[in-house]
């Protein structure tokens, strides 16, 4: 079921409105992901018609953006992640290990995000690698991954990593599994933390003396070293927060939790509460009042604003993995011809991986009111989109197969306000509960009567529309 409210409801109503208070500001990845949201499964996009393979029940279906900043566009992507995750789990216990930037260094990370957070993965990597290996702690090579959140339940920033690592390792000398010591946590939290801290601290100072580091604003003392110097000497004395979590219990267990953190994005669409009168309400918890459930109210300019301090850049990897779970130990490889002979003496408990997850276009279900026959319902035709959008946010117009491929110079503006975008009053208007336009001729996937846009060709559209992803709705 559809939520009440949804972030793109909020954006097509005072998107505009955040857009020409904060021009100077916003980035163009920011404008891109507005725009992406608020188009996201409406006739902007265009569509796709689905039969069902059983009972011939058709219905339409709107294309996503695809952007993994978007609220509805994860669930796919959840589940093709876990689906592969599922082979590569390890007959043991796993712990869940939280590395939490400190809150000084938090405005310097939102003007320098690729260079910060791929500090924090470099220095979490590190530590976790360095105590594993020591022969006083475990003395073993570890395998785990790292996932990237940026913000806290009431959208502020709030950079962290959740990590999940396997309870045990190869030996050094490759020979044998060693299992974790501990029953509680799989290393000492304070050693952790202290390590995390030396290592953090020492690739900034690294990073700063090399140029790479940006600076604006109430922060641009700092670019001086001995300004950073006596920013960061405070950092040095104090402790850094790194949690650990008991163990969660068998393979089976560890699939269900992180379904909690992969491919979440800052918000959900089932936290928004209400919007009114420019006043947006969401529900978060309160982990300083022992967890308690409440309702904040922050204006649309507001919640617009901390939404987008969590946009990252292009090409950022928010999910890495290292050692025995990187990409060298993938079935095949040699090291995992060593690390299975390592777990050769263990029995698995995990379940045998399944190919489970399919694309959109294959893999849902009938939901007929007359007929719940829960059949496979198939794509039987695509539909164009209502507007230019897609030609614009293209790159690379492709054509079909025997047809040239004409020059597309008029779709240059990646944010449509000179190449044919729907106003903000149109946009406003889309809702998913519309009915798509179906063709009258459904032997071809694109109506006669559609006007061209921006002097594209019908051919270079559909080839665009083509490259859309179609996710669950």
């Amino acid at each position: 079921m559809r939520p009440a409210l949804e972030v793109a409801d909020i954006v097509r109503a005072h998107g505009d409105e955040f857009r020409q208070a904060h021009a100077a500001s916003l980035s163009q990845r920011q404008r891109r992901v507005l725009r992406s949201i608020e188009l996201c499964r409406t006739a902007a996009l265009g569509g796709h018609l689905e039969r069902c393979d059983q009972c011939g029940h058709e219905r339409n279906a709107y294309n996503s953006c695809a952007d993994r900043h978007c609220p509805k566009c994860q669930s796919l992507a959840r589940a093709k992640w876990l689906d592969k995750r599922r082979a590569e789990l390890l007959p043991c216990e796993y712990f869940h290990v939280v590395f939490t930037l400190p809150e000084p260094l938090v405005a310097l990370a939102l003007q320098n995000k690729r260079q910060m957070y791929g500090l924090l993965f470099r220095a979490t990597a590190e530590t976790l690698q360095s105590i594993a290996a020591d022969p006083k702690h475990l003395g073993a090579q570890i395998g785990f991954f790292c996932i990237l959140h940026t913000w806290g339940q009431t959208l502020a920033a709030h950079p962290h990593l959740h990590c999940v690592v396997p309870g045990g390792g190869i030996s050094l000398d490759g020979s044998r599994w060693v299992h974790c010591r501990r029953r509680r946590f799989l290393l000492p939290v304070r050693v952790l933390s202290c390590r995390f801290r030396n290592l953090y601290l020492r690739y900034l100072k690294q990073i700063h003396a090399a140029g790479k580091l940006r600076f604006h604003g109430q922060l641009q003392h700092l670019s001086d070293p001995a300004s950073l110097a006596r920013y960061l000497a405070p950092l040095r004395r104090r402790k850094w927060v790194v949690y650990a979590k008991a163990p969660f219990g068998g393979p089976d267990r560890v699939l269900d939790y992180l379904g909690r953190y992969t491919h979440r994005v800052a918000i959900s669409n089932n936290r928004l509460k209400e919007l009114k009168n420019g006043q947006v309400s969401f529900a978060y918890k309160d982990y300083k009042h022992e967890q308690r459930h409440k309702v904040m109210t922050l204006s649309a300019d507001e919640f617009l604003r901390r939404f987008l301090l969590h946009v990252l850049p292009d090409g950022f990897q928010r999910i890495r993995h290292y050692g025995l779970l990187g990409n060298c130990h993938r079935p095949g490889s040699a090291a995992a011809t060593r690390l299975s002979r390592a777990l050769s003496t263990t029995d698995r408990t995990g379940s045998p991986a399944m190919s489970t997850v399919q694309e959109r276009s294959d893999g849902t279900h009938c939901c007929s009111r007359s007929r719940h026959c829960h059949q496979r319902m198939g794509q039987l035709m695509s539909l164009l989109p209502s507007t230019p959008a897609l030609a614009e946010t293209t790159s690379i117009c492709q054509a079909p197969r025997g047809v040239s491929r004409p020059d597309c110079t008029a779709a240059t503006n990646l944010f449509g306000h000179q190449a044919g975008f729907p106003s903000s009053s149109n946009v406003a208007e889309i809702h998913h509960d519309c009915d798509l336009p179906v063709p009258s001729k459904p032997t071809s996937p694109i109506s006669s009567s559609t006007p061209d846009h921006c002097g594209l060709s019908k051919h270079i559209a559909w080839g665009s529309l083509q490259r859309l992803s179609t996710t669950e709705f």
